[in-house]
C-alpha cells in the first residue's frame, strides 16, 4: 500500500489557480477555432455568442456586453449579417430600435459545433450532488465577478497612462 500525503490548503489553492489559468487558455484556443471555423475573428464571435445567450439584442446592449464602441458594433455587425450569421430587425414594441438576432441557419450551426461540449460537460456534472454543482455554480459566477471587476481596474489603469 502506498502512503499519499495530504495536500495542504496552500497546495490545493495553487492547484485551483493553475487550473483557472489553464482553464482561460484552453478556452482561448477553443474560441479561435470556432472563429476560424466560420471564418470569423474573435470579437465577432465573442459578439455571436453574446446575441445568441440574449436571444436578440439591441446595438447598444451588445456594445456594453461586449465592451465596445457603438461604432465598433455596427462594424461587427455589418460582418456578421455579411456572412449570414445574424441580421438586424426592427424592435416590434419601438419601431425607432433595432434588434440584432442571430439567424436560423447560424443558430443550427453554433449548435452542431457546441452540442458535443454541453453533452459532455452535463455527463460530467451528473458524478457531482446538486450542493456541489451548486458550489460550482456559486465559484464561477463570483470568479466571473472578480474578472469583471480586474477588467475595470486594467481599464482605469490604461486611461491613467495616456494621461
Amino acid at each position: 500500500m502506498r502512503f499519499v500525503r495530504a495536500q495542504t490548503r496552500e497546495d490545493v489553492l495553487a492547484e485551483v489557480a493553475e487550473e483557472l489559468r489553464l482553464s482561460g487558455v484552453t478556452n482561448d484556443i477553443a474560441d479561435q477555432v470556432v472563429a476560424d471555423h466560420l471564418g470569423l475573428n474573435r470579437t465577432d464571435t465573442r459578439c455571436l455568442d453574446i446575441i445568441e445567450r440574449l436571444d436578440g439584442v439591441s446595438a447598444g446592449r451588445l456594445a456594453s456586453e461586449a465592451g465596445l464602441s457603438t461604432g465598433a458594433v455596427t462594424t461587427v455587425l455589418d460582418r456578421l449579417e455579411r456572412a449570414g450569421y445574424a441580421r438586424r430587425d426592427a424592435d416590434p414594441g419601438d419601431r425607432r430600435r433595432v434588434l440584432v438576432e442571430v439567424t436560423p441557419g447560424a443558430r443550427q450551426l453554433l449548435a452542431k459545433l457546441f452540442a458535443p461540449l454541453a453533452e459532455d460537460t452535463m455527463r460530467q456534472l451528473e458524478g457531482y450532488s446538486t450542493d456541489e454543482i451548486s458550489l460550482v455554480r456559486d465559484f464561477m459566477r463570483d470568479h466571473r465577478r472578480l474578472n469583471e471587476a480586474h477588467t475595470e481596474r486594467v481599464r482605469g489603469l490604461r486611461r491613467f497612462v495616456q494621461e
